[in-house]
């Protein structure tokens, strides 16, 4: 427990804090909160584009016409809840295709590999992970597999779980929190209508 000591020191503490100064400073720590962008409400300016935004938001409140202030926040919700929706199926897409393209220089380093007959350290080691990876989802091994998306989508599924598992989670409970809330809003503002 905190003494009353302790906590005047606190105080005066405070007040002798001016917080940043600089227009840098100012700008970074506007973000000091922010770790991942997944819970962010309104559009982060250097990853997306604000007027993009504006119009989806006007399009979502064009559908549905708010006619009460309760009705309008109820609708720009939505459209907040519709845009955050996209931004994880953006960063599931993103993670995928990133291990997309790690799989296919795999590929293409292995394929040189094998016409050139000199080992390479780097997909000697690349190799040994991704050999890794199919054992530890119970696929086949082998040198030779056909490649398909629905196999390589697994294999890049697969390579994000084991490289940090909670991502996947995090991006799972995120989306399903906010289908949750989208359904909440919807019915609100529903029951409001039929007032």
């Amino acid at each position: 427990m905190t003494s009353l000591r302790q906590l005047d020191a606190n105080r005066l503490n405070a007040l002798k804090s001016t917080g940043p100064r600089t227009g840098d400073g100012k700008q970074q720590s506007r973000r000091n909160a922010l770790k991942h962008g997944l819970t962010v409400e309104t559009v982060i300016e250097p990853l997306e584009d604000p007027e993009e935004y504006r119009a989806f938001e006007e399009a979502i409140v064009a559908e549905y016409l708010p006619q009460t202030p309760v009705e309008q926040e109820l609708v720009h919700r939505l459209a907040s809840l519709f845009w955050r929706l996209r931004r994880a199926t953006s960063i599931e897409t993103g993670l995928l295709r990133m291990q997309g393209e790690i799989l296919q220089a795999f590929r293409s380093c292995r394929q040189k590999t094998v016409q050139v007959r000199e080992g390479n350290a780097a997909c000697a080691e690349f190799r040994h992970e991704a050999l890794a990876d199919a054992q530890g989802a119970g696929a086949e091994v082998g040198l030779v597999h056909t490649a398909s998306p629905s196999r390589d989508i697994a294999i890049s599924f697969l390579r994000l779980a084991n490289l940090d598992s909670d991502i996947v989670d995090r991006l799972s409970r995120y989306e399903a929190a906010l289908w949750r809330q989208l359904a909440q809003t919807l019915f609100t503002l529903q029951a409001l209508k039929r007032r």
